[in-house]
C-alpha cells in the first residue's frame, strides 16, 4: 500500500510521509520518532539538536540569492493521536500505519492516519532535503506531545530560535490562514466508590453504543456530533425504572477526540427485562432519528452477560449518573466578536468505571482564559457530590490574533494572487502550539496553514491529495517571497 502513496505528487513530501508513518509515534512515547528525525537531520549534514524536553531543531542555510531574507521557523509536531475501530487489530506501539489511496484521498485501514500533523512534518523534511527549492534560512522545529498537553511547545526555552516568522503547518483546511486559537485545560476526576453484591433476582446485560463519527474535540465541536459518553449516560439514566445497577462503564478515550464508542455492563430486575429491552429498542430509534444527519451509523447493541459479582452502590450510582447528565459538553459560548467562532467548549472525553474505581477526563477549551477557568470550575462543582477528586492540569494559553502582521498580509495577498479567491483568515477553536510558542517568543510573527484533512483524531481521518498539491505549491511560493531582513 505504501507504493501507492510514494508515487503521489509531490513525491518528496509523500515519500517522507510514508517513511514517517512507518515509525510508531504515540504522544508521550516519541523516543523512536525523535531518533528518526535526528538521524534524518544528521544524515543531511545539517546542524541538528534535541533540546532537554525532546524537541528536535534542524537548521539550514538560505539558498543562493536568499541570504538577505528574514530567517523563518517551520514548525510541526511529531506525535499523532492513536485511535482505532474496536474491531481493528493493530498495535500502535509496534506497527506502522497501513495507508491506502481512495480516489482523491489518502486513508488508513481502521486507524487514525497521522496526517495530523505528519503531513506538516513531511513537508518540512521535503524542504530540508531538497536541492532545488528556493528558501531563506530555516529553523525547523519538530515539537513533541502536542496532542496530550503541548509539553514540547511549553518546555521550549526562549533563545533556542532566532527566526522572525513562524510557519505552523497544522491547519486542516487549505483555504484557511489561522492567526489565533483557543487555549485549553485538562480536567481529571479520580475516585472510588462502594460496591454491593449483585442481586440474584437480576439479569446482566452489556450495552454497546458505537458507530458515531467522533472527531477533533476543538475543530469539530460545533458540528453537533454525538458524544458516546453522554448518550450512554442518557440510556443508563432512563433505565433506572428497571432497577438498573451498573457494574462497569468503558467509554471514549483521548481528551482531544469526541468519543465514538461506549460500553456498560449492568443488571436489571428479572421481572422488568422485557420492558428494559423494549426501552433500549425505542431509545435506539430515538437516537438514530436525532443523529441521522451527523452520525448516521449510530448503533445500540444489547447482549446477555453472566451476572457480575459486584455493582455500584445505589446512592453513588444516582449521584454519578446525575453529574454526568448535567456535565457541560459541546459549545458553552460562541464568540461575541468573531462571527461563527466557538469561544468556549468542553469535551467529556472519557468515562471509566470498574472494580470500585472511577475516572473521568474532560478537555475544556476557550480563547478567553478567564472563561476557560470559569467553565472548568463549573464542571468541578458539578461533580461535588461524587466521591472523587477533581484536578486541573496542562493549562495552555490561547493565541491572540494579529490580523495586521506582515506575514498575514503577505500570505493573504499571495493566496488571492495564486487562487483568485479570498482566504479565510480566522482564529480557530483548536489548540495550536502558537499560543505557547508566543509566550517564549513574543516578537515572532506566526501563521498556520495546511491541506484539507478530515476526521482528524478518528479512524476516519483522511487527507486530500489534490489539496496537498495546492498547499505545497502555496508554501513554495511563500518561501520565495519572505521579505528581506
Amino acid at each position: 500500500m505504501s507504493d501507492q502513496i510514494r508515487s503521489l505528487e509531490p513525491k518528496a513530501l509523500w515519500n517522507h510521509f510514508a517513511n514517517l508513518n512507518a515509525v510508531p509515534r504515540p504522544s508521550k512515547k516519541e523516543e523512536r520518532v525523535i531518533a528518526f528525525i535526528k538521524d534524518f537531520g544528521d544524515k543531511l549534514g545539517l546542524a541538528t539538536r534535541v533540546d532537554e524536553i525532546g524537541n528536535v531543531i534542524i537548521t539550514k542555510d538560505a539558498t543562493s540569492g536568499m541570504e538577505d531574507r528574514a530567517k523563518i521557523v517551520m514548525q510541526s509536531h511529531l506525535d499523532m493521536v492513536h485511535q482505532k475501530n474496536n474491531d481493528t487489530i493493530f498495535d500502535f506501539d509496534k506497527e506502522g500505519i497501513k495507508m491506502y489511496v481512495d480516489g482523491d484521498w489518502v486513508k488508513a485501514d481502521g486507524t487514525t492516519l497521522g496526517a495530523d500533523n505528519g503531513i506538516g512534518v513531511a513537508t518540512i523534511m521535503a524542504v530540508l532535503s531538497s536541492n532545488d527549492i528556493e528558501h531563506p534560512a530555516i529553523e525547523a522545529l519538530f515539537t513533541i506531545d502536542e496532542e496530550t498537553g503541548m509539553t514540547g511547545a511549553q518546555g521550549l526555552k526562549g533563545g533556542e530560535l532566532t527566526g522572525k516568522y513562524l510557519l505552523n503547518l497544522d491547519t486542516e483546511d487549505d483555504d484557511e490562514l489561522s492567526i489565533g486559537c483557543a487555549g485549553g485545560i485538562d480536567i481529571t476526576l479520580n475516585g472510588d466508590y462502594d460496591q454491593t453484591e449483585a442481586s440474584k433476582d437480576s439479569v446482566a446485560f452489556r450495552i454497546t453504543l458505537k458507530g458515531l463519527n467522533g472527531g477533533h474535540s476543538g475543530m469539530d465541536i460545533h458540528k453537533g456530533l454525538g458524544n458516546a459518553n453522554k448518550l450512554m449516560n442518557r440510556l443508563l439514566w432512563g433505565s433506572k425504572a428497571f432497577d438498573l445497577r451498573i457494574a462497569e462503564i468503558d467509554g471514549g478515550g483521548l481528551r482531544n477526540a469526541i468519543p465514538r464508542e461506549s460500553t456498560a455492563l449492568l443488571t436489571v430486575a428479572k421481572d422488568k427485562v422485557s420492558d428494559f429491552k423494549n426501552y433500549i429498542t425505542e431509545q435506539e430509534a430515538v437516537l438514530k432519528t436525532e443523529y441521522a444527519t451527523t452520525d448516521p451509523n449510530l448503533d445500540v447493541h444489547l447482549k446477555n452477560e453472566d451476572l457480575p459479582e459486584k455493582v455500584m452502590n445505589a446512592l453513588e450510582q444516582e449521584r454519578l449518573l446525575s453529574a454526568i447528565y448535567s456535565c457541560p459538553n459541546g459549545i458553552y459560548r460562541m464568540s461575541p466578536d468573531i462571527p461563527d467562532l466557538v469561544q468556549t467548549s468542553n469535551n467529556l472525553a472519557r468515562v471509566e468505571m470498574k472494580d470500585g474505581q472511577l475516572k473521568l477526563l474532560c478537555l475544556t477549551r476557550s480563547s478567553v482564559d478567564s472563561e476557560k477557568y470559569d467553565l472548568a470550575n463549573a464542571i468541578k462543582a458539578n461533580f461535588y457530590n461524587v466521591n472523587a477528586e477533581v484536578s486541573f492540569s496542562g493549562s495552555y494559553p490561547g493565541w491572540t490574533p494579529l490580523p495586521g502582521s506582515s506575514i498575514v498580509s503577505l500570505m493573504s495577498d499571495l493566496y488571492r494572487e495564486m487562487f483568485n479567491e479570498e482566504p479565510n483568515v480566522l482564529a480557530c477553536h483548536a489548540g495550536l502550539e502558537c499560543g505557547l510558542l508566543g509566550t517564549h517568543y513574543p516578537d515572532m510573527e506566526m501563521i498556520s496553514f495546511g491541506p484539507n484533512i478530515r476526521g482528524a483524531h478518528s479512524p476516519d481521518e483522511k487527507v486530500q491529495i489534490s489539496s496537498v498539491q495546492k498547499y505545497w505549491n502555496y508554501l513554495l511560493e511563500t518561501l520565495k517571497r519572505i521579505p528581506k531582513n
